[in-house]
């Protein structure tokens, strides 16, 4: 039906980031860089994929040393800090292997138009093959809170089974240590803990589908508390941030809720077949008395993408007995009840994820062989089976708004037990919720640098439209070292924005 039907997100987008008078500076009296009542002599962090140094969907050598904790040991240096070690991985192409077969894909590049992985990488980072250690920088992308106190975590035979994290596997100290217990074994003076967006991410990014729920607010107060204590235990000073609003990062925020363009030739020719298609079931909608169900699409705007909502009562039976009464084959008219019981058109309350771009307005082939294999004629399913247009987009492509204040809700208490946690323990304490949130309600103002939470131009977050790009992990290792100043009375110093690149080249050594 739309095979010439092709959406574009991302279209005349420059790296460039705004900047205004780079050249002009404003003299700062120096004053002796100290620890003041903190020991930086061992420093480890602790965290997911952010502390690890993921960006642009990948974890490689570059992203790695402009990660905020290597920027952060970079201060502590000048402060008495001692090592800090990496587990670097061997390569600027990212992606991982397993016995040389890729498990994780090479990082993404921006093509011009869109985000693509790097053309021709070839991933060398093994996993079989653990590092020595012992590593300063713990971080784990893909960890939940209570993964930092799983044991066996790194142990290979748990892949499988989803118990162990490639990532862990590498530089685990052996296969049946957790990351607590390799941070505690080097008798750390001072850590940082930025843990938790795991746990309500993961719900997030699976449209709120139920393939990865939200950790329970016990299972994290439980989880959280023990790790910080723990930390704490032989007397490491340290600091911790909260969670950031998930929802409002450009991986939610990209992709609008009406895309379909009447300016888009084949799609506008498509228009009045469409409508004409969803008469008969509009007539049901109307006739059981739920019309705003209908679906109507627009030749003279963008019209919204049609979604299957869970929240919704479901109306297929209703509708089948409507639809066989109006003279349509029963089994026609099941699979049209089946198919739109529980749809509606988005409105600007719903989010949608990233990936959801490459899938809108292609034809869903799973429910197109469903189809065909109950005997719809081949014409016909692919007509029926037009992702987001004809084919209610399901649950994992999209947050609807009582998934969005579950993850509130969680963001919301979990932030409140970290908070709890820092105050009772006199940790320094970040508000990263409060300092990306600008991000994404006019932006941030980092020196002579205006960044925002837009994809690409944004000059915040990485292509993933999730991690951080170098420079916003310069500004978030400055938030880091003002609550460190602040609380432990030292006077480290923070970095300048325009030391550090808003994206990577694809000829990246």
């Amino acid at each position: 039906m739309l095979k010439n039907f092709k959406w574009l997100f991302l279209v005349s987008l420059t790296f460039i980031a705004c900047t205004s008078n780079d050249d002009e500076t404003t003299p700062v009296e120096e004053v002796p860089i100290t620890a003041g009542e903190a020991d930086f002599s061992h420093y480890v962090a602790l965290g997911n994929s952010i502390t690890a140094g993921y960006s642009d969907a990948a974890l490689f050598k570059a992203g790695q040393a402009n990660a905020y904790p290597k920027l952060l040991a970079d201060q502590f240096a000048l402060a008495g800090g001692g090592e800090f070690k990496i587990p670097y991985t061997n390569d600027n192409y990212g992606g991982l292997l397993l016995g040389g077969n890729l498990i994780a894909g090479p990082r993404l590049i921006f093509n011009g138009s869109s985000p693509v992985p790097l053309p021709g990488a070839l991933p060398s980072t093994e996993i079989a093959v653990p590092l020595t250690g012992p590593f300063n920088n713990l971080g784990v992308p893909g960890a939940k809170s209570f993964h930092l106190l799983a044991p066996n975590y790194g142990d290979i035979a748990g892949l499988a089974s989803g118990t162990a994290n490639p990532y862990f596997v590498r530089f685990r100290s052996s296969a049946s240590t957790s990351v607590i217990a390799d941070a505690m074994a080097q008798n750390p003076t001072f850590f940082s803990l930025w843990i938790g967006n795991n746990d309500v991410l993961g719900y997030a990014t699976t449209g709120g589908d139920g393939t990865n729920p939200i950790t329970s607010i016990d299972q994290f107060t439980t989880a959280y508390t023990t790790l910080v204590q723990t930390l704490i235990s032989q007397g490491a000073k340290g600091v911790v941030a909260n969670i950031p609003d998930v929802a409002s990062v450009p991986h939610f925020k990209t992709v609008p809720y009406n895309p379909l363009s009447p300016t888009n030739a084949s799609f506008a020719a498509q228009i009045p077949t469409l409508n004409a298609t969803f008469a008969q079931l509009n007539q049901a909608y109307a006739f059981i008395g739920h019309p705003e169900r209908s679906i109507v699409f627009s030749e003279t705007q963008n019209s919204p993408l049609v979604i299957k909502d869970e929240s919704l009562e479901n109306l297929a039976p209703q509708l089948a007995q409507v639809l066989q009464g109006g003279g349509m084959n029963p089994a026609i008219a099941g699979l049209l009840a089946n198919q739109f019981g529980q749809s509606r058109q988005a409105t600007k309350d719903d989010l949608f994820v990233l990936p959801v771009s490459s899938v809108i307005a292609t034809v869903n082939t799973t429910y197109y062989t469903f189809l065909v294999g109950q005997g719809v004629p081949a014409a016909t399913a692919g007509q029926l089976s037009v992702n987001g247009v004809t084919y209610p987009l399901q649950d994992k492509w999209v947050l609807i708004p009582t998934e969005q204040a579950e993850i509130a809700a969680a963001t919301t208490a979990f932030n409140a037990v970290i908070k709890d946690a820092a105050t009772n323990a006199g940790l320094a304490f970040v508000d990263a919720n409060s300092a990306l949130k600008q991000l994404s309600t006019g932006g941030i103002q980092f020196d002579n640098y205006h960044m925002t939470s837009a994809l690409v131009q944004g000059g915040a977050f990485s292509l993933d439209g999730i991690h951080l790009t170098a420079r916003a992990n310069a500004y978030v290792a400055n938030k880091f070292i003002e609550a460190i100043n602040a609380t432990y009375k030292s006077t480290l110093r923070t970095y300048k924005p325009q030391d550090f690149p808003i994206s990577y080249p694809a000829g990246l050594q």
